[in-house]
């Protein structure tokens, strides 16, 4: 039949059909599938993961890699570990995967090395006013407990004057910086073994760590050049690069020593000047 010929009537109640069916094509329903620390409703969730399990962190590992390798959240991960943003971690650390007895976290253990931060002027890529704590949102240096015995001695990495010192809290300034000139020595600061050499680590430019024993690490960056490979040992005042200023605005090097992961005052270590 010429559709031109149907009723007023008839030709309403097609245009009534036809809408229904189209409408009914247009439906879809989206089924999502919660990831790792996410409810169904999209809410982000606290878990405990598995209490005592750790994984040692491999070369290229990130935090999130970690996170999504073994189904648990990042912000979780970060909690268990006293971790910040930007969540730095290291080649031959070790992670808690659970929320360690007695709610600590895995970084902290039974004490922290808190620490009575010096004074002194902080030099930045981009200015050279000081970074104040308001601009920063870091927590302004105070006094502390006393900081944890290593049991290691210590040597100064490079010879120079510190130009930046540690601020707890703040993640710009997790070590000190020491001035000097391209192409000087850089010396382990003590026995160890070369757990990381490349250039993978953001605002590090080239670095070098070095594990001393299951909870301390020195890391070493801005290098011109690395002279020791991953799994090398290394002895206390043996040369390990040469400074440089790659990632950075000028020849020095940053130095840092880490306690199970987490950044200590190098200066409450390194012999007195």
């Amino acid at each position: 039949m010429n559709p031109e010929g149907l009723s007023p009537i008839a030709r309403l109640l097609a245009a009534v059909v036809l809408l229904a069916m189209l409408a009914a094509c247009g439906k879809s329903t989206v089924v999502r599938n919660p990831s790792a620390g996410t409810s169904a409703s999209g809410q982000a969730t606290s878990s405990t993961g598995r209490p005592g399990a750790t994984v040692v962190v491999q070369r290229g590992d990130t935090l999130y890699s970690i996170a999504r390798r073994n189904n648990v959240a990042v912000a979780d991960m970060a909690r268990w570990n006293g971790l910040a943003p930007p969540y730095t971690i290291y080649p031959g650390q070790r992670l808690a995967l659970g929320q360690v007895s007695g709610g600590r976290t895995a970084a902290s253990g039974t004490s922290t090395a808190s620490s009575a931060s010096r004074t002194g002027t902080r030099s930045t890529t981009a200015s050279t006013t000081p970074a104040t704590t308001a601009s920063t949102g870091a927590a302004a240096p105070r006094p502390g407990a006393a900081p944890v015995s290593s049991g290691i001695r210590w040597q100064w990495p490079a010879q120079g004057a510190v130009i930046t010192t540690y601020v707890e809290g703040n993640a710009t300034r997790q070590g000190i910086d020491i001035g000097g000139s391209a192409g000087q020595a850089v010396n382990a600061a003590a026995d160890g073994v070369v757990v990381y050499s490349g250039a993978g680590l953001v605002g590090y430019g080239e670095l070098i760590i070095v594990k001393h024993n299951e909870q301390w690490l020195s890391a070493y960056g801005h290098n011109r050049k690395r002279l020791v490979a991953e799994g090398q040992r290394v002895k206390a005042g043996q040369q390990i690069a040469e400074m440089g200023r790659t990632g950075t605005d000028r020849d020095k090097l940053h130095f840092e020593i880490r306690y199970n992961g987490k950044p200590v005052d190098p200066l409450l270590y390194l012999p007195k000047k």
